[in-house]
């Protein structure tokens, strides 16, 4: 069974709805209109009759009206018959056949051969037997002659009122959901394309359209920069991960082609280890921007003595003691990551005895600058050139490739500036070729 579209089920509904209330509406109209009619006709008849009762006497034997006494008025007739039925005064209508015996005091329909009246007589006595009749005579409003025929006019109608409904319920409906049409085409079609970069019209004003199409725009903005993390990381890895596989791989051939000593044979051993440390630091590292990229790996922020933690990852790194020196220790607080920042400090003095001098030093400096913190790493290797210097936080870059293994995988920088923004500080660097180079990183302080 074919599934209907949300405009046919609104529509469906609005019909349903349109078609309840008019029937509802002939039903009210069916049963409100005779008593209406009547109950009108009725106090319009009695006023009239009661008024014109106190304007006729009879004397001897003869009736007498008043200056008040009008035969016609407010479509009542009023006619004064003799105790024996003989019309006295007043006119009767023409259409006004029948032959309708005298009640008195009671009001009731009466069907003539040319349409229906009603009437109302009072007795008017003079003495203890002599009387007059006073006859009122009010012809039927033709609307309520004709509410019957009014009510099948509309019951045959209602059909095409219906089916007006329905068509401008669908074409209201329509016009509704044509931003959700247009919304649905562009996302078939970025789907059908892989084109991610493309989004979707936003509709003027603040409905639930546009607020829809804002988040379908939100949904492929992360798509997208989740695909190009994605794509970012493969091409970063094939890229980088070539070299150390390719020396693995001519280490573990030439020690199947060539017979080699125990000693050569634990050269080879080594240096294959080295190359598979190598890759699994590249793939942490790889793995680690891209985490930040994606916002996947958010910054844990706490209250944290940047001074202590200076020397906590001084006194416990790899490097030689004597050649790294830092220099403040007061304390200064600030809201951050503690291991993005030791992550941070250990790449930046890395970075310092990977392209220091021989034998030269790494000084770690740590100053209150305003409402900033700042730590720097500074070192007295081989400097940076001034149109190099804006290249060096980009992933893969290196100043000076032909270091050997020792010269990482240019990822460090790069690290560093993405730990830097998700802090919401960023990174200087100031450098002199040939005397070395002073990276910066700047943090909002408490006070």
């Amino acid at each position: 069974m074919r599934k209907r579209s949300v405009k046919v089920k609104i529509t469906l509904w609005y019909l349903l709805l349109m078609g309840l209330m008019a029937g509802l509406m002939l039903v009210f109209l069916r049963l409100i209109s005779g008593s209406v009619y009547t109950q009108s006709a009725m106090e319009q008849l009695d006023q009239t009759v009661r008024e014109n009762l106190g304007q006729v006497t009879l004397v001897d034997g003869r009736p007498q009206m008043g200056e008040g006494f009008q035969f016609y008025e407010n479509g009542v007739y009023t006619l004064v018959y003799s105790q024996d039925k003989t019309l006295l005064a007043g006119q009767v209508p023409v259409a006004f056949t029948a032959a309708e015996p005298f009640h008195n005091g009671l009001t009731r329909l009466v069907d003539t051969d040319t349409g229906q009246y009603y009437v109302l007589d009072f007795w008017v006595p003079a003495g203890w037997e002599e009387g007059l009749w006073v006859r009122g005579l009010l012809e039927v409003p033709a609307g309520a002659q004709s509410m019957p025929a009014l009510l099948w006019v509309a019951a045959v109608s209602l059909p095409l009122f219906l089916l007006l409904a329905a068509v401008g319920g669908y074409w209201i409906a329509r016009r509704a959901f044509r931003p959700l049409e247009h919304i649905t085409a562009t996302a078939d079609a970025i789907s059908q394309a892989s084109d991610l970069s493309a989004r979707v019209a936003v509709p003027p004003g603040g409905n639930e359209f546009s607020r829809l199409a804002a988040t379908f725009n939100q949904m492929f903005a992360r798509l997208e920069q989740s695909f190009e993390a994605e794509t970012q990381f493969t091409a970063d890895a094939s890229h980088e991960l070539r070299t150390p596989v390719s020396v693995i791989k001519s280490a573990c051939e030439y020690g199947e082609t060539y017979g080699e000593t125990l000693e050569e044979q634990r050269e080879t051993l080594a240096m294959i280890h080295r190359q598979a440390d190598k890759m699994s630091q590249l793939i942490d590292q790889l793995l680690r921007i891209t985490r930040l990229d994606q916002g996947t790996e958010l910054a844990r922020r706490e209250r944290v003595d940047l001074a202590a933690l200076a020397r906590e990852v001084c006194a416990e790194g790899p490097w030689p003691q004597d050649r790294l020196t830092l220099e403040g220790g007061e304390p200064i607080f600030v809201q951050v990551d503690r291991a993005l920042i030791a992550r941070l400090l250990q790449n930046l003095i890395d970075n310092g005895f990977k392209y220091g001098k021989p034998g030269g030093g790494v000084w770690v400096t740590l100053r209150r600058q305003g409402g900033e913190a700042l730590l720097t790493v500074r070192d007295d290797g081989i400097g940076i050139a001034p149109d190099q210097q804006a290249r060096v936080w980009q992933r893969f870059y290196q100043v000076d490739p032909v270091r050997g293994e020792k010269s990482g995988a240019g990822l460090g920088l790069s690290m560093v500036w993405k730990i830097a923004q998700a802090h919401g500080g960023h990174m200087s660097l100031e450098s002199v070729p040939g005397q070395g180079s002073s990276f910066t990183l700047h943090l909002p302080a408490e006070r």
